[in-house]
């Protein structure tokens, strides 16, 4: 009689694994997409570190931004001295509130670590902010250097599309430079979203030349497509056309904008990584324990038959 408990009790635990794993799944999907990774940039030099000098300022240094951005949107500051000196800022998409801001920037340290290492340079861009640092000495590039794009896979339907969002960016362009706030606007014309923004030390005309050279590259680089994004060394701008109308924005964020500048899922599978390895993972562990019971039910009932 008490060998049907031993497959029921197997069963049982599977069934309570995947309600586990579903319910870790879940927030994931309904979570702000403002930590979605856009892109990486990491120096190919390694960090040369025997004395651990280098380790300890970054240490302060990460230290000192992920406390700041309870309170501010855009923060810059050094750690070190003499050629141990570190540079670092980050910077949050200007509609996040203070708390939004510091959920995004608190994991950057760690994002850094895990996808870069310890380079003597890098910079990690999340959707609703980005963080990087510089050693003394690393070799500094124009503000209108590009280094990211992404332009959605999707075509805007008919005729009319383009002449719609280049009036959307010339109502941006005017915008940055006379009513940006903090070097932060948005902007609509029929249908079409657009965003820009600026590094926060950046003077009024620099961001005014920098978005503009941004939009330039988001017309030739992306065409008709619904949806992109141009990150520019000191700037970036973004766009969405929504023919049918704008996504309603969740209850649950207080952000004003950030349901109208996200890119569209084609443009890009980075925001989906975390939630696909979680139901891989998920997924194997549930099958690979179910196999596990199986085994151990079918090696019971054999012995059971033995007797």
């Amino acid at each position: 009689m008490g060998l049907p408990k031993k497959p029921f009790c197997c069963i049982f635990s599977v069934f309570l694994v995947i309600v586990a794993i579903f319910k870790l799944i879940g927030p994931a999907e309904s979570a702000s997409g403002n930590t979605n990774l856009v892109y990486k940039g990491c120096a190919k030099q390694a960090l040369s570190d025997p004395s651990g000098v280098y380790s300890q300022a970054l240490s302060t240094l990460f230290g000192s931004l992920v406390s700041q951005s309870s309170k501010a949107k855009y923060y810059k500051t050094t750690t070190g001295t003499g050629q141990t000196t570190i540079t670092g800022l980050f910077q949050c998409r200007g509609d996040l509130s203070n708390v939004e801001c510091y959920n995004c920037v608190n994991g950057l340290p760690i994002l850094i670590d895990k996808l870069c290492g310890t380079p003597v340079a890098a910079r990690i861009q999340l959707l609703g902010c980005y963080m990087l640092y510089e050693v003394s000495g690393f070799p500094q590039i124009s503000g209108m250097e590009m280094l990211y794009k992404t332009c959605s896979g999707k075509n805007a339907p008919g005729s009319g599309f383009e002449e719609k969002r280049d009036t959307a960016f010339s109502t941006l362009e005017n915008g940055m430079t006379s009513a940006g706030i903090n070097g932060f606007y948005t902007a609509n014309y029929e249908s079409v979203f657009v965003l820009g923004q600026c590094e926060g030390d950046v003077g009024s005309a620099d961001c005014g030349e920098c978005v503009k050279s941004a939009v330039q590259k988001a017309q030739v680089e992306c065409g008709s497509s619904v949806s992109g994004q141009i990150f520019l060394h000191k700037c970036f701008v973004s766009f969405n056309y929504y023919p049918n109308g704008a996504p309603t924005k969740s209850s649950s964020s207080s952000s004003s904008s950030s349901s109208y500048w996200s890119p569209s899922p084609s443009s890009g599978t980075e925001q989906n990584t975390g939630k696909t390895v979680a139901i891989i993972l998920g997924g194997a562990a549930g099958v690979g324990f179910l196999v596990i019971c199986m085994l151990f039910a079918r090696n019971q009932m054999k012995k059971h038959d033995d007797y």
